[in-house]
C-alpha cells in the first residue's frame, strides 16, 4: 500500500435538507461517524425554495446534535449534484438512512446513478425501527396541528419548530 492510501481519511457524506434534523437523522449520523474517519453532513438546498428553517438555522440545529461526535462537520451546498459535492469533498461514499421499503425503492435508482456518474458508492443504514415513522415533513405536520413531537426531535428543535409554526400562523 502506498502512503497515500494508508493516510487518506475514510470520508462519507450524509446528505439531506434537514428541515429540521430529526432523531432518525441523528441516529444515522452517529452510526456513520463510528464507521468513517470523517462524516460531512451536507445540507442540500435550493435557494429558490424557502424551508421552514433557513440554511443557517438548520446548520446551527445540526451542530447542536452532532458536535459531540468530534469527527462530524456540517456544510451547505446549493444547486449541485450530490456526486459533485462528494468529488469536492474527496468523499467516495454517501451514507443514507432507510426507514423501510419505500425509502429503498426511492434511493436505489439514485445510488446507481451516482455510481454511474462518478463511482461514488452509497451505503444504506437501516433506521432504528422505533423511528421508522419519523420524517421532517411529518414532524412539521404533527407540530403544525399541536401534536406532541417529543422524542422525535431534540428539545431545542421542538422548541424552535413550535415557535416558528406559531409565528407563521399568527
Amino acid at each position: 500500500m502506498s502512503a497515500e492510501t494508508t493516510t487518506r481519511p475514510r470520508r462519507a457524506v450524509c446528505p439531506g435538507s434537514y428541515d429540521p434534523i430529526t432523531a432518525g437523522h441523528t441516529d444515522v449520523i452517529r452510526r456513520a461517524s463510528a464507521l468513517f474517519d470523517e462524516v460531512v453532513v451536507a445540507v442540500l438546498h435550493n435557494p429558490a425554495k424557502h424551508g421552514t428553517f433557513s440554511v443557517e438555522e438548520r446548520i446551527a440545529l445540526i451542530h447542536d446534535e452532532v458536535d459531540h461526535l468530534g469527527n462530524v462537520r456540517v456544510a451547505a451546498f446549493a444547486n449541485r449534484l450530490l456526486v459533485d459535492v462528494c468529488t469536492e469533498l474527496d468523499a467516495p461514499c454517501i451514507v443514507k438512512g432507510l426507514r423501510g421499503g419505500t425509502d429503498f425503492a426511492y434511493e436505489v435508482p439514485m445510488a446507481l446513478m451516482n455510481r454511474h456518474l462518478t463511482d461514488v458508492e452509497t451505503l444504506f443504514l437501516p433506521g432504528d425501527p422505533a423511528l421508522e415513522h419519523v420524517s421532517s415533513s411529518l414532524v412539521k405536520e404533527v407540530a403544525r396541528f399541536g401534536g406532541d413531537i417529543t422524542g422525535l426531535v431534540s428539545e431545542r428543535v421542538r422548541t424552535e419548530l413550535v415557535a416558528r409554526l406559531a409565528e407563521s400562523s399568527a
